[in-house]
């Protein structure tokens, strides 16, 4: 990982030291899919004031795709205010790489990126490390989880010490951000988010451990009635507080119709005595014909 990081670092100083000063237009650029999912247009609005004032300062890293076309690794935002303040073209800096190469420098950037929320750098982290290990995202968790497990003796040894675990624990270490451990606790449960929350969380409107908090919430309205109040600011100490009052609360009792319908749906009509099984067939019907009606 390290060689990775050495390599596609190098080949970024030597883009930008030979051909800095290259224009291309707009037409000829292509964003490449990358871990930010959704862009401020207030901030891209205020980038794009200051681009129309003294130009884009910082040019955007691309490689040729062929047929006079560049792919931008890194600087998409750039290029969105670039669009939004009117130009034709940017100033960029041509490196030639490979996809991996790309893909590389194109999530390190991002992951630098103060702005990026955290459901996007968990995405980012592991697009990082699925590059790296060679395996699909989904893969990667399992891997993380597994050395969870392992590291809490839950599970016998048998990914700890390997290479795979290695590369893992030397991706966390060059990011610089966290510990793999710190990442599989707080950062993997954001994947299982209810889409409420995630809007929430990918908008900025809430932190991510209030996110986290929100989530041992299943009843959607009080959830909703709760993120309301996050948003609006509630500290995060005051938010543990409400959620473990709604969590004490007992259940509501479903109605009578509600309830029925989950006894039959778990019901095994042949493994009742056989009069009863008729009998029960016997109401069924009768009921059935009722709706119907």
């Amino acid at each position: 990982m390290e060689r990775m990081f050495r390599q596609t670092m190098g080949l970024m100083q030597e883009g930008l030291a030979k051909e800095g000063g290259v224009t291309v237009p707009l037409t000829q650029l292509l964003p490449r899919p990358q871990p930010r999912r959704r862009f401020d247009e207030a901030a891209l609005a205020t980038l794009a004031d200051s681009i129309r004032a003294h130009g884009v300062l910082e040019p955007l890293l691309v490689r040729p795709v062929g047929e006079g076309r560049y792919e931008i690794i890194a600087g998409e935002r750039r290029y969105r205010a670039a669009k939004l303040a009117g130009l034709s073209e940017v100033p960029v800096s041509v490196l030639e790489a490979d996809e991996k190469t790309a893909q590389a420098l194109a999530l390190m950037e991002n992951l630098q990126r103060e702005d990026l929320n955290p459901y996007e750098e968990t995405l980012g982290v592991l697009d990082l490390l699925a590059l790296e290990l060679g395996k699909e995202r989904e893969e990667v968790v399992g891997l993380l989880h597994r050395m969870r497990d392992e590291r809490k003796g839950k599970v016998p040894h048998n990914v700890m010490g390997s290479p795979e675990a290695g590369k893992v624990e030397e991706v966390f270490r060059l990011l610089g951000r966290m510990t793999w451990e710190s990442f599989v606790q707080n950062r993997l449960p954001l994947l299982r988010l209810p889409p409420d929350l995630r809007e929430a969380l990918e908008e900025g409107s809430i932190p991510y451990t209030a996110a986290l908090e929100l989530k041992k919430v299943k009843d959607e309205g009080l959830r909703q009635s709760l993120l309301e109040e996050a948003k609006g600011g509630l500290p995060l100490r005051e938010l543990k507080a409400r959620v473990r009052e709604v969590l004490k609360r007992p259940p509501a009792s479903l109605p009578q119709h509600k309830t029925l319908g989950q006894r039959l749906l778990r019901l095994d009509l042949e493994s009742l005595p056989e009069a009863k099984r008729r009998e029960v067939e016997r109401h069924l019907k009768a009921l059935w014909q009722l709706l119907a009606e």
